[in-house]
């Protein structure tokens, strides 16, 4: 196998949930291939370098080996590698994500009770 579509090989890395996930992220703009960005049928070859953006992070990989099936995730990892930089930069940027949400809560989780509807009703000068 010499030929792989970009949307194929993400799929099959366990990138994207679904082709056509992966095919909507080439779409925006959210996948680069040697430093360009690319359309869902551009071909990937080994040593070639990707920098992909999902959910989950920043990937910056290197392509080992080509497979347009989707197989286990052990058999997903072996077709690239991330750099350890790159590893430690999404955990970083996860770990502030985490912090930032902790600390942009204002309001309660639910309805209000009993007690927080009479607070309510007395700070808008109901009796």
């Amino acid at each position: 196998m010499s030929r792989v579509r970009i949307d194929k090989w993400l799929w099959a890395a366990r990138f994207f949930k679904t082709r056509s996930l992966a095919t909507h992220a080439c779409d925006l703009g959210r996948v680069t291939l040697n430093g360009q960005t690319v359309k869902p049928a551009r071909e990937v070859h080994p040593g070639d370098q990707l920098a992909i953006r999902n959910t989950m992070g920043d990937y910056h990989v290197e392509v080992l080996a080509l497979s347009e099936v989707r197989g286990p995730a052990p058999a997903a990892q072996a077709l690239y590698h991330e750099p350890e930089e790159s590893r430690e930069a999404r955990h970083h940027a996860a770990a502030e994500r985490k912090a930032a949400a902790g600390e942009t809560s204002f309001f309660p989780k639910g309805r209000p009770g009993k007690k927080d509807r009479r607070d309510i009703n007395r700070l808008r000068g109901r009796a």
